[in-house]
């Protein structure tokens, strides 16, 4: 079985809107577009997203059949609002997997739990589709973690970091 990590296309950037609600950037949406037509997402597969509009925009833009919305597949918490250095957040985020790196943030072990779950549940309902999941890079860099068995720490960073919008990465599962 084939799992699709398809991380969602630029978002019209608002510092004074919390990240979640970002929606978007429909000067960029031709970018997601052409990942529809690349080969590199299939049509026939289970398609679940996050709730995030950005999130949910890149799956209408992908996709023209029925897609879920999991809650659990949404993005790390992070609800401390606009961060000058939130690369520098990110790796305190990493380095130390079980605080906020600031307050209002989900600790990653947190977040790597429930993505984790959430990732098992959908393979549980779906044991031999091929599953596409729509989301967001630390959630995606944390679930291969999972799936390979990597601890959650500092040396995910690189894989963090590597991600591009839109991007998608296909694992055997």
């Amino acid at each position: 079985m084939t799992l699709h990590l398809v991380r969602h296309g630029h978002p019209a950037v608002d510092p004074a809107v919390p990240a979640r609600r970002w929606r978007l950037d429909h000067s960029r949406v031709d970018e997601v577009r052409a990942l529809r037509t690349s080969g590199r997402v299939p049509a026939a597969a289970v398609w679940c997203t996050s709730p995030e509009m950005k999130a949910l925009e890149t799956s209408r833009a992908l996709m023209s059949g029925p897609v879920a919305v999991v809650d659990d597949l949404r993005e790390h918490d992070r609800d401390a609002g606009w961060l000058d250095d939130f690369d520098g957040t990110v790796a305190r985020a990493f380095e130390a997997p079980d605080a906020a790196a600031v307050p209002g943030w989900e600790p990653l072990r947190a977040c790597a739990e429930r993505i984790g779950a959430a990732y098992e549940r959908l393979r549980g309902e779906h044991p031999t589709a091929p599953l596409v999941l729509v989301g967001h890079a630390t959630a995606w860099t944390l679930l291969v973690a999972h799936l390979s068995s990597l601890p959650v720490d500092g040396s995910l960073l690189p894989r963090w970091r590597a991600w591009r919008m839109p991007d998608v990465v296909a694992l055997d599962a």
